[in-house]
């Protein structure tokens, strides 16, 4: 039984649950601009690091095409990989290079395999990138003859032990499966087209024989340094980890509300109309647990960090000197330009690498927007929540609800996947505009059912006794049942 091999792809071989196995035939196959020369060039490259000889045949791009692209990646070949044209004539001028050259114009297709199977003689390669089987399949003409080639080719290759890569860049018959019914194993790229922002990409495996793999969609970039897949998280990979404690804001009132606070390795959903003091609670968290020798990763989807951190320290919380001491992690999200599963990959990044105790997400609102589908969101925010449960990461979610008072719309409802859920509101009273808080589930324990009002001072948030005397509080214009004279003080 042959190993498996790494392919170079950052996160493919996750996916891959090692890499491709040796001595077989695998199929990369997307439309043009999906990444498969990237890839095969990583896989090369790869094998050039294990001192293993390769050979890339190239029906499509030029010698110099290809070697202007691996240097925009800052990667370089060495004596271990060659690159064989087949080009038509009329492109190569120089009789020296005519020398070096195979030609694929106007010859039938017998010809060129035998030209393919005459170089993998010459080399002797270990790897293989065929590049494309577009241009073989216009070749063969017919179904037929496309696949006897194939397997004869296959055959060859085999009996050499050479892993090979063949690209297909779906740009002649998409519905002809001849290639997915001989190789190993088909990897499929796909390119999406939001309408706003920019392009995302995705990678499945598609078959992979006598394997195990990491089925579905996986998000994947190309970036300078070449393609970096983000396999899907799957929570219930993960072991857990139980340690009970709670997690407290430092706001007596608040904490109290709480029933002593929140416990550690669950989720904490803040809702409530725009403007509300949100951000400011899960900021409160977030500096509490700093304040306890504990790291705290922030991701804010909505404000600038400039903002956020004028705001914070004009009420005493110096955000800056938190990040500078490296107790806080705060990035910037920009939801137009991030996939979720690489949102998925930073959090887990900052949870692992980084050791970050506490999550904060500001907002939902902004992760939606990075989002095709609200059912998409959902399942990606159940696994990553549980994730983090698993972990004993404490997790704070903000949802920005649309309207101010009356009766509330929520953009997603993610409230059955917290564990428990903070309700913000405005109410109207004596000619004011009051803000109230309340707790309107906890999975993990008891805690008050009051409706306390609250207030953003210049010291921060300031919980204030229960409101007993008024009534539909929640409703945004409450009935007052009290002491008149105590209304208007």
């Amino acid at each position: 039984m042959y190993a498996s091999i790494a392919t170079g792809v950052q996160g493919l071989d996750d996916i891959l649950a090692g890499g491709l196995t040796q001595g077989s035939l695998f199929l990369l196959e997307g439309k043009p601009g999906t990444g498969k020369t990237t890839i095969a060039l990583q896989f090369l490259l790869e094998g050039q690091r294990r001192s293993q000889r390769a050979l890339y045949i190239t029906l499509s791009e030029t010698k110099s095409e290809l070697l202007n692209t691996a240097a925009s990646h800052g990667w370089f070949w060495g004596k271990d990989i060659e690159i064989c044209e087949l080009q038509p004539p009329e492109s190569s001028l120089d009789a020296q290079e005519q020398q070096t050259l195979l030609y694929a114009s106007d010859i039938e297709l017998g010809d060129t395999v035998k030209q393919i199977l005459d170089a993998v003689e010459r080399t002797s390669p270990e790897l293989i990138v065929l590049d494309s089987l577009s241009e073989i399949r216009l070749l063969a003409q017919g179904s037929l003859r496309y696949r006897r080639q194939l397997l004869a080719l296959k055959h060859f290759l085999a009996r050499r032990g050479i892993t090979v890569l063949m690209l297909d860049d779906l740009t002649t018959d998409v519905l002809d499966k001849t290639v997915h019914s001989i190789a190993h194993g088909v990897i499929y790229l796909e390119e999406l087209s939001p309408n706003y922002g920019s392009e995302r990409r995705r990678v499945k495996i598609v078959k992979y024989r006598g394997h195990a793999f990491r089925g579905g969609y996986h998000d994947f970039i190309i970036a300078t340094g070449g393609v970096k897949v983000f396999p899907r998280l799957v929570a219930s990979e993960h072991k857990g980890i139980s340690e009970a404690s709670s997690v407290q804001s430092g706001i007596i009132e608040l904490d109290r509300l709480l029933g002593g606070g929140v416990d550690r390795g669950t989720s904490t959903l803040v809702l409530g109309p725009a403007g509300t003091g949100k951000s400011l609670f899960v900021i409160q968290y977030a500096v509490a647990a700093i304040r306890r020798g504990e790291k705290v990763s922030i991701f804010m989807f909505d404000e600038e960090l400039g903002v956020t951190f004028r705001r914070c320290k004009a009420m005493g919380i110096d955000l800056e000197a938190f990040r500078s001491s490296g107790a806080l992690i705060i990035e910037q999200i920009d939801a137009a330009e991030l996939s979720p599963g690489e949102f998925s990959h930073r959090v887990r990044g900052c949870v692992v690498d980084q050791g970050a105790g506490m999550v904060v997400i500001d907002s939902l609102n902004g992760f939606r927007a990075a989002m095709p589908e609200e059912q998409s969101l959902l399942l990606h925010m159940h696994e990553l929540l549980q994730y983090l449960n698993r972990r004993g990461i404490s997790t704070f979610l903000t949802v920005a609800q649309h309207g101010l008072v009356g009766d509330m719309q929520t953009p997603v409802d993610v409230t059955y996947l917290a564990d428990t859920v903070i309700l913000m509101r405005y109410f109207e009273a004596a000619g004011r505009v009051r803000r109230a808080v309340s707790v309107v589930k906890k999975r993990t324990g008891a805690h008050e059912d009051t409706i306390r009002e609250f207030q953003i001072a210049g010291q921060g948030i300031q919980v204030g006794p229960v409101l007993r005397e008024f009534q539909g509080v929640l409703h945004g214009v409450p009935t007052y049942v009290g002491d008149p004279k105590s209304l208007s003080e």
